[in-house]
């Protein structure tokens, strides 16, 4: 089935959004137990999908390979039953298909296409069957709901504007944010899909500032936005529903870096002040991990795993902060880091510190063969202090386990540190069982942050 959507401009005008930078190609579901992304073939140049197992105890991946190498372009998107979406264009039209492997192949079950200048895939609907996209046009957005519908794909509802980015406020999926750019201005608003794609305003800090959400976490209600509104943009924080402000920690901003949000802890019901966010940060020297909490004054930094797929990861419940990464010799790993104070208990003061803005130094991760030994106590024992200066947390090492399917390497030219990331044992199959859909529980509706008045934090 072929949908045609009226273009309100050429299909060679670039008149779609620009590309959220933040957000990597590397997609993981809601209960986190799925991933999927296009990895590129050993030695032949062309691209494919690749489904990632994370809900066991160890990672592996099943390519999903079809006739033909994928183009750099396709999007795809991975379901809670096993299944992964993926988007193709193809002349004016974007196809839409269903990919699952069958023992040496994969099968494919095509889903229908829509013919519109640019469409794009939101993240992951918390129930794990539905998928939802942006079609882009020039002055409006349309909501598409492209798999979950009764008849393929389902105008939900349009939006006047440019919208981007996506963020699901709600465990059950019907809550939606998107940041509009209407009349010179960006807004993050609210489409309610349980009210035929009804729109409220989410966030306006003031009339004249622009306002996006990068992240929600929907059982604690944290938001992390951005905004203009003190002056320049600023990472700054609130609580869904709550009259408190928005506040703009100091600590969040980095001089000579870009920090970005990617992943919160999941199951901090009514304590968005604990929920521990992972933030990428992007300098001159790379790109490395953060780790920050609204209690705290502090961010935590920590030198990325090597072949980290840079923006990707995702928390456990209990504070495990999980990134997956890629080597020669790792086709498919699953860094883990535990930090002190997941449990709740405040931490001791750590002795050193750290300007926020420089990258962290350190061995780069060992290889599986060549782990470091554990030569002490652990280096990190003390996150976020209330009391503690505005600076970062020390630089702590990489080590990792031994991995099944490793390859033998030289250990790298640098002194070895107490293990900090350890290393999951990967390994590559040509299949494996579907994980059953999660129970979604009632969430109410959120309050709006209207008009909310500027707050600043040390």
């Amino acid at each position: 089935m072929t949908v045609c959507v009226p273009q309100s401009a050429p299909p060679h005008t670039p008149s779609g959004p620009p590309k959220d930078r933040g957000r990597t190609s590397f997609t993981v579901t809601a209960d986190g137990s799925y991933a999927a992304w296009l990895a590129l073939g050993r030695g032949t140049g062309g691209w494919f999908p690749e489904r990632w197992t994370l809900g066991g105890p160890e990672p592996y991946a099943v390519p999903l390979p079809g006739s033909q190498p994928e183009e750099p372009d396709s999007e795809v998107l991975p379901l809670a039953d096993g299944r992964v979406l993926i988007r193709r264009r193809v002349a004016e039209r974007y196809t839409l298909s269903l990919l699952y492997p069958t023992g040496p192949g994969t099968g494919e079950l095509p889903l229908g296409a829509i013919e519109c200048p640019r469409l794009s895939l939101l993240p992951p609907a918390p129930d794990g069957s539905s998928a939802f996209a942006l079609v882009h046009g020039e002055r409006s957005t349309t909501l598409w709901r492209v798999h979950g519908g009764a008849f393929g794909p389902e105008r939900v509802t349009e939006l006047p504007g440019r919208c981007a980015g996506g963020a699901w406020l709600d465990r059950t999926g019907r809550m939606l944010a998107l940041d509009r750019e209407l009349d010179g201005r960006t807004k993050a608003v609210v489409v309610d899909l349980g009210r035929g794609g009804e729109t409220s305003p989410l966030l306006q800090i003031t009339e004249e500032s622009n306002d996006r959400l990068l992240l929600a976490d929907p059982d604690s209600g944290l938001l992390l936005v951005r905004s203009d509104a003190p002056g320049q943009d600023r990472l700054g924080w609130g609580v869904l529903g709550s009259a408190r402000p928005v506040r703009f920690p100091e600590c969040l901003r980095m001089a000579d870096a870009a920090v970005t949000p990617f992943a919160a802890q999941p199951g901090q019901v009514l304590m968005p002040e604990g929920c521990a966010v992972a933030l990428r940060i992007d300098g001159a020297a790379g790109s490395w991990v953060g780790v920050w909490r609204p209690s705290g004054r502090r961010v935590q930094q920590f030198p990325a795993p090597v072949g980290w797929l840079a923006g990707a990861g995702l928390w456990t419940a209990d504070g495990e902060l999980r990134l997956p990464y890629v080597t020669p010799y790792v086709p498919c790993g699953l860094a883990r880091l535990r930090l002190p104070g997941a449990d709740g208990k405040r931490p001791r003061e750590e002795d050193g510190e750290q300007e926020p803005g420089g990258p962290p130094q350190g061995p780069v991760c060992v290889p599986p063969d060549a782990a470091a030994p554990d030569d002490g106590p652990d280096a990190h024992d003390g996150p976020d202090e209330p009391d503690g200066p505005e600076e970062s947390a020390p630089p702590t090492a990489w080590a990792a386990e031994a991995g099944a399917g490793a390859a033998p390497r030289p250990a790298p030219h640098t002194a070895p540190a107490p293990p900090l990331w350890q290393a999951v044992q990967p390994t590559l199959t040509e299949g494996c069982a579907g994980f059953p859909e999660p129970d979604p529980g009632a969430a109410p509706r959120p309050v709006p942050l209207q008009q909310a008045p500027l707050g600043r934090t040390p």
